[in-house]
């Protein structure tokens, strides 16, 4: 019996001592890969005849293509930290670069849905969060994802037809009411309410499929809110988004037809590439560092929503 013992805690000692070289691993291969491809695109700039970036891409420069790859990094490791902050940051910031809303949203779709799938599988191995023996966890998950097939749908079809001055209008001041929340709340345990998630999952997806962001913000402070753990929270806002972004994504081809996907692999590339890091980085986070992250972020993007309306 104590041989057994004792195995056992040398074996558990073992696995303890490989999680820092496992992280040190990730780090080094994800670093590698983000400096090659930084490297291929600075040479296509200086050397235009070699031919680096595929056909599709070829009415973008190198360098815009440069800076929408870091762009989508950093906006998808902040999205995948803190379950908020990709679509949000990006839309806007494409169309102050000159990009029309039906080359953005439908791009910044596609490559949501991959990186939420990707974050989400990553969350759960990271062990953020239990997908398959958490029922509360489930039991959420299944609630926003019934929810996004139905707004993302009526955002989409609305799209082209609905003046968005007081949605937005309406969005962010709930956005920002709902980090308030989280931030006065900051030290409670909040018990876990399903109807609060009912009414902003439905909120979110509805202005998910209609302007390309907007959902992290909702889904995942109103889960906070709604009494569902900030790390639990970031994982199912990553997952449902997908399932949003995917029923959005298809309804623009159905609706609208030819689809320009000239930004599809810049922006999906730069998210892809952020998701193990974003999700170490919550792993190592206290719930309560988190949690603060979710309401300051939360707050923030309420106000420059704001700030985007009247402006």
């Amino acid at each position: 019996m104590l041989n057994t013992h004792v195995g056992k805690k040398g074996m558990f000692a073992h696995r303890l001592s490989r999680v820092p070289v496992i992280r040190i691993r990730r780090v080094r291969i994800w670093a590698g890969l983000v400096l090659g491809i930084v490297i291929l695109l600075v040479l296509q700039m200086l050397v235009p005849e070699w031919k680096v970036l595929p056909q599709f891409m070829g009415r973008l420069a190198p360098g815009a293509v440069l800076a929408i790859f870091l762009t989508a990094l950093l906006c998808e490791y902040i999205d995948s930290s803190l379950g908020m902050g990709y679509g949000t940051t990006l839309t806007p910031l494409l169309l102050l670069a000159g990009f029309e809303p039906l080359q953005i949203v439908p791009c910044v779709l596609l490559s949501e849905f991959l990186t939420g799938i990707t974050a989400g599988l990553m969350h759960h191995r990271d062990g953020n969060v239990d997908l398959l023996h958490n029922g509360q966890v489930r039991g959420t998950l299944i609630l926003l994802s019934l929810l996004s097939i139905i707004g993302a749908l009526t955002g989409v079809t609305l799209a082209l037809h609905v003046p968005k001055f007081w949605l937005t209008a309406i969005i962010a001041i709930i956005i920002l009411s709902v980090g308030i929340t989280i931030l006065v709340t900051i030290r409670r345990q909040l018990r876990y309410r399903r109807g609060h998630i009912i009414a902003v999952g439905a909120i979110a997806a509805f202005n998910k499929g209609l302007s390309g962001g907007g959902y992290g913000p909702l889904v995942t402070a109103g889960q906070v809110v709604s009494g569902v753990p900030s790390k639990h929270a970031i994982a199912i806002t990553s997952l449902a988004e997908a399932l949003t972004c995917i029923v959005g994504f298809t309804a623009y081809i159905l609706i609208h037809g030819h689809i320009d996907l000239m930004l599809a692999a810049p922006l999906t590339l730069g998210a892809m590439l952020s998701v193990p890091m974003a999700t170490l980085t919550v792993k190592f986070l206290p719930e309560y560092a988190v949690r603060s992250g979710v309401g300051v972020m939360t707050c923030l993007l309420g106000i420059l929503t704001l700030i985007k309306v009247a402006l």
